[in-house]
């Protein structure tokens, strides 16, 4: 599956965090995102994977033979998405061979002008994907863990790519200042991550 056909899945599951729970994660919904992955990476054929009672979804890539005994590198991306704009609901729009101009969201009417927004331009020609103006997208960061998972994906299935260890995690509650709270390094085999 390619990285933007997950992301596409991933944005569609309300995972909106809160600022004022208390509970860990901030929101019962963050599992649903958890044990959609949990299953997908089993699938994969990830090892170890597991969502803890905090909402962390854990998972490791063995080194290839040869890269046994480099550093293991940890890959973390957060789930949630900002209380600041609804998360429920998403609709994708798939902007294919973007012209570069302004985008119009469908549900709004709103613009997103290039004259405000002057980077747009950069991306002419390219495939653009924005929420419908009602809700967040969500790219922030379930882009990260489409990419992430993607690229677990195409390391199983070409053994012949060396890497070391690949430790990973997805987070909850990144958006609410909570996403490192609950994190065990104990069950985090790399000591220094891409996040």
């Amino acid at each position: 599956m390619r990285a933007y056909e997950r992301f596409l899945k991933y944005v569609r599951v309300y995972t909106t965090s809160s600022e004022t729970s208390e509970t860990h994660p901030t929101t019962a919904r963050q599992f649903d995102l958890a044990r959609q992955l949990e299953a997908e990476m089993r699938e994969l054929g990830l090892e170890g994977v597991r969502v803890d009672r905090h909402g962390y979804v854990y998972g490791f890539l063995p080194a290839t033979p040869g890269c046994e005994a480099k550093p293991a590198i940890g890959l973390i991306a957060h789930m949630d998405t900002s209380p600041d704009a609804p998360g429920e609901n998403v609709n994708p729009q798939i902007y294919k061979n973007y012209d570069g101009g302004d985008v119009v969201f469908p549900a709004t009417g709103e613009v997103m002008a290039v004259a405000s927004f002057p980077e747009l331009a950069n991306w002419k020609g390219q495939t653009l994907i924005t929420a419908d103006g009602t809700t967040l997208l969500g790219a922030d960061d379930k882009a990260g863990v489409a990419e992430i998972v993607t690229a677990c994906e195409y390391l199983l299935a070409h053994p012949e790519v060396p890497h070391r260890a690949i430790a990973v995690c997805f987070t909850p509650d990144e958006e609410v200042g909570k996403g490192a709270d609950h994190f065990d390094p104990e069950k985090f085999p790399a000591r220094g991550a891409y996040t």
